[in-house]
C-alpha cells in the first residue's frame, strides 16, 4: 500500500471541491457564505471575467458579472473588498488588480 492511500485517514470534503462545484450550466448557484470558499470563487471570477490590462466601467463590470449571477452588485462589492478589483475614487473606472496589488 502506498503512503498516499493510508486507511482510516479522513479526507476533508472541502479539500476536494473545486470552484466548478459552485456552478451549474455556467451559472453560479449561490455565493458561498464561508469566507475561504467565497475567496476561491472571487479569484476565479476576477481571472475569468476581467483582463488585467483593461479598464472597465461599472455597467461593463455588472454585465460581466450578470453572465454568472443576477446579484452583480454583491459580487462587485465582494471583488472590491477582497482587493481583486480596484475602483477609482469616483467609481468611474474598475480594473482587475495585479497580484502584487493585493
Amino acid at each position: 500500500m502506498s503512503d498516499d492511500a493510508l486507511p482510516n485517514q479522513p479526507v476533508e470534503p472541502h479539500a476536494r471541491r473545486t470552484v466548478t462545484d459552485l456552478f451549474s450550466g455556467g451559472r453560479l448557484l449561490a455565493v458561498p457564505r464561508r469566507a475561504a470558499r467565497r475567496e476561491q470563487l472571487l479569484v476565479h471570477l476576477a481571472e475569468t471575467l476581467f483582463a488585467e490590462d483593461r479598464a472597465y466601467t461599472e455597467p461593463e463590470v455588472n454585465e460581466a458579472l450578470r453572465t454568472v449571477h443576477e446579484d452583480c452588485s454583491a459580487l462587485r462589492r465582494y471583488l472590491i473588498t477582497s482587493g481583486l478589483l480596484t475602483r477609482t475614487r469616483d467609481g468611474s473606472s474598475y480594473r482587475r488588480a495585479a497580484p502584487t496589488d493585493r
